[in-house]
């Protein structure tokens, strides 16, 4: 050791461990980017979106295509089939006047199909909390007690005493006309009903686009079925009746679609426009919230009193915003903790280097116990070096141990412990034999035994001390067998 006793030291440098990281290959500098999430992402809903959220339908749209398929082959069959033979024979206007009732019909029903109907937002949790205080509050229930569901809340329209009742899924009291559809899980404002054959719901947003679909597509197959029916009659005419069916077998299958479609659909249109002209939904139709039997003052309070207002206001009103925000993005909230994962893999990444950094302190402890047991008493005795050790089974050069006079032999309990230490060499290799060695003062390190005191092995030497620092009972026993093996 170099005068000063600091020289060695410095080459012993202990480098931080980052355990911040996610990943072992990841640098504690390099942040992973988050990409930013849309709302539609995470929408609770049961919906299907397209488009990066601009196309919003329901999840049962198996329907929705049988519609497609009806309207777009029969309408197929009738341009290239019976148009060509109409045109020429009575009027070219007839696939034009078609084609037009046919791209509105198409139009009106992707927008109906693709459009949210008027989807109420859910009740964030501090909202759905504070609701539930007001409620505890008009209950007068104590937090602690037993608090009965709530049920409605009564607010006055036109003179009409109407009943809000409380969403237990969406956590919101819904506004008037609003209902909960069970098929897409979603509160829908001026809810009308879901649809199957558009597959979405019929609400607020996307009434009129409904009823403008069925009623064209009214016209289309009353259009298509009375042309269809004079292409016929006008081959008939000219070779017989079974020829002409013959000529164009295409116009026996839109004469069928047609016949058996024509009357849903024109019924139902005649439905709606019912519904429109007394500004009422098909919900409250149905359950009759509005019907004289329910009593003498029981009156619909949204109707304006007139046919053509109520018609102008359903069909010609201004369409109010999307309440969800489909396509906006997530705002981020407070930061939350890493994740358990996250965790276990950073202890993963850096668990074999804080063992061998344990390992390395465990051994160089040791290194201080065996100095300190070896620390000169007296400064004129010389010293052996780890050459002059003779260990059994290995060659030295020093006098063997059995042929020193040194009064009572080492105990027993000492030998297990130092074969043990001395298979433990041959197995494994020598361990930092760079790292320099400190000492201990005499008032520091423990006393050697009064019995091996006067042995010139006492005042021994450097010796390199391996063990496996995850086995701390086996550091144990190396040590005190090597302490009492320098004390020999």
């Amino acid at each position: 050791m170099p005068p000063g006793g600091g020289g060695p030291m410095k080459d012993c440098e202990y480098s931080q461990i980052s355990t911040h990281s996610s990943s072992p290959m990841e640098s504690p500098h390099k942040k992973k980017k988050i990409a930013a999430r849309r709302k539609w992402e995470v929408f609770p809903g049961r919906n299907k979106f397209f488009c990066n959220g601009r196309i919003m339908m329901a999840r049962q749209t198996g329907v929705f295509y049988l519609t497609l398929v009806l309207i777009l082959v029969t309408s197929g069959l009738f341009f290239a089939f019976d148009c060509p033979y109409l045109a020429v024979k009575i009027t070219p206007a007839i696939p034009v006047v078609g084609g037009i009732l046919f791209f509105f019909v198409m139009g009106t029903l992707l927008r109906t199909s693709f459009s949210d109907p008027g989807v109420l937002p859910r009740a964030t949790p501090d909202e759905a909390a504070d609701l539930e205080r007001q409620i505890d509050i008009a209950n007068g229930t104590s937090s602690g007690g037993y608090r009965p569901p709530p049920r409605t809340k009564e607010v006055i329209i036109n003179g009409q005493t109407v009943k809000l009742k409380y969403c237990f899924t969406c956590k919101i009291f819904r506004p008037p006309r609003a209902s909960h559809c069970s098929l897409c899980d979603n509160c829908v404002e001026r809810f009308d009903h879901h649809c199957p054959w558009v597959g979405n719901c019929v609400g607020k947003r996307n009434y009129r686009f409904f009823y403008m679909f069925i009623l064209s597509l009214s016209f289309l197959t009353v259009f298509i079925f009375a042309f269809v029916i004079t292409h016929v009659i006008l081959r008939s005419q000219q070779a017989g009746f079974l020829n002409a069916l013959k000529d164009s077998p295409a116009s026996v299958l839109e004469a069928v679609v047609c016949f058996f479609s024509v009357w849903s659909i024109v019924g139902l249109s005649g439905f709606h426009t019912y519904l429109i002209s007394s500004n009422q939904t098909t919900n409250e139709d149905i359950k009759g919230s509005w019907s004289n039997k329910r009593g003498k003052e029981n009156y619909n309070p949204y109707s304006y009193g007139n046919i053509f207002t109520n018609c102008c206001v359903a069909l010609c009103g201004p369409i109010s915003p999307s309440l969800i925000d489909r396509r906006g993005y997530i705002q981020p909230d407070t930061p939350q903790p890493a994740a358990p994962s996250n965790g276990m893999a950073a202890y993963g990444a850096t668990q074999s280097q804080s063992d061998m950094c344990d390992q390395d302190q465990c051994i160089q402890s040791t290194k201080f116990v065996l100095q300190a047991a070896a620390t000169p008493l007296l400064q004129s005795e010389p010293s052996l070096t780890s050459d002059e050790l003779h260990l059994p089974g290995k060659p030295g050069l020093g006098t063997p141990c059995a042929s020193l006079t040194l009064g009572p032999p080492t105990p027993p309990s000492s030998m297990p412990n130092l074969a043990a230490e001395a298979a433990l060499t041959d197995i494994l290799p020598l361990k930092d034999e760079h790292v320099a060695h400190q000492f201990l003062t005499p008032d520091e390190a423990p006393s050697p035994p009064t019995m091996l005191a006067g042995s010139p092995l006492a005042h021994s030497r450097t010796m390199h001390v391996l063990g496996l620092a995850s086995q701390d009972s086996l550091h144990e026993d190396s040590v005190r067998g090597l302490v009492k093996l320098s004390s020999v």
